[in-house]
């Protein structure tokens, strides 16, 4: 499984005060923009997604066809382009009680989910068709890969027709155990005693944020660490240096023909979040233009993954849709230099970090 590891900074309290400053930018106000900016609405955006899903998979399984599969493959899709902006964030209440894992098992080089998900098929496990008792099993079973599976994997038409109907029981229990999930991390965002208050109040008594530095740090993380994960996970776990080293059933949601749909939602994201916080405005003027060009290379990276389309195998296979996969490296490969290297100097950081981990 991916790791999230720590990144490890060391800043000057006055945030981000390398050079003078016409006002002095305070590090609580940065969080509370990325917070009501990007976070909250992230999570809320997923939470009405998942929801409309599930009722797309109750339709469905109350009358199977082949517009109500339709209407269920398309609210997964949006769905997973509402995760891959909010996952962004993966820190906070999402890591609360596996919810990282269970929202998505990812990567899954040995194929354990898959297994799972077809031993219940094939077992018509009573259990797994109630999203309370789902909620208690394998990470593997309950999240977007699952669920995926069940709508686009070998098998899935059957869900047009009354042949199947544990099938698209277990799907709907996996979406309303999505549902569940986005609604429980909203909520939890939004609690004025809860995580946002700690991470946008840092201080003394603060168990998880003794200062300015430490809350800007988790800041700073998301767009180094993230950068990193689409990139070295998410692109190159499928995208080889040459094409017999492709390996594109590696590939994130590669079933639904969402993988760059959700590369290109993991950088709106970001996109998002540097955004809404204003992180480039506590840099020295004549700096400044690093905000610019950040945003400017992620609205670029997300074109470029929107416009490869189709199955991504066939993506592979085409030399200019192969040149976009490239080109998108190389820009997410430009960002992580520029905000991991350049920015974080001008805030006169000291940065000592490996953000990924794992398998």
């Amino acid at each position: 499984m991916l790791k999230r590891c720590a990144l490890f900074l060391v800043l000057p309290f006055v945030l981000l005060g390398a050079a003078p400053a016409p006002a002095a930018v305070k590090a609580s106000e940065i969080i509370q923009r990325a917070i009501d900016g990007f976070v909250r609405p992230a999570y809320a955006s997923l939470h009405d997604h998942a929801g409309r899903l599930t009722e797309a998979m109750h339709a469905l399984c109350q009358a199977p066809s082949q517009k109500h599969l339709d209407a269920a493959r398309a609210g997964f899709s949006a769905t997973v382009e509402a995760w891959s902006s909010a996952e962004i964030s993966g820190f906070g209440p999402i890591k609360e009680n596996n919810r990282l894992e269970r929202m998505l098992f990812w990567p899954d080089r040995k194929s354990i989910g898959l297994k799972q998900v077809q031993a219940a098929l094939s077992a018509k496990d009573a259990t797994a068709t109630d999203p309370a008792q789902l909620a208690g099993k394998s990470v593997a079973m309950q999240g977007l890969g699952a669920l995926e599976f069940v709508l686009f994997g070998d098998g899935a038409d059957a869900l047009t027709g009354k042949g199947d109907a544990y099938r698209c029981a277990y799907g709907a229990a996996v979406a309303g155990n999505i549902e569940t999930m986005a609604s429980d991390v909203s909520a939890a965002w939004n609690r004025p005693d809860g995580f946002a208050a700690l991470w946008a109040n840092p201080g003394p008594q603060n168990a998880l944020y003794r200062d300015g530095n430490e809350a800007v740090t988790e800041l700073v993380g998301v767009f180094i660490n993230e950068l990193e994960m689409v990139r070295d996970v998410r692109l190159k776990g499928f995208f080889g240096a040459r094409p017999d080293a492709d390996k594109p059933k590696q590939a994130i949601y590669w079933r639904s023909q969402n993988t760059t749909n959700s590369l290109a939602g993991n950088l709106s994201g970001i996109d998002t979040l540097f955004q809404a916080s204003k992180l480039g405005d506590a840099l020295p003027p004549d700096a400044r233009w690093m905000a610019e060009s950040i945003h400017i290379q992620l609205v670029n990276g997300v074109a470029t993954a929107k416009a490869i389309n189709g199955p991504i195998d066939k993506a592979l296979a085409d030399p200019a849709l192969r040149e976009k996969l490239d080109h998108f490296a190389l820009i997410t490969s430009s960002l992580s230099t520029l905000i991991g290297t350049r920015l974080t100097a001008e805030f006169g950081l000291t940065a000592g970090f490996s953000s990924l981990d794992g398998d």
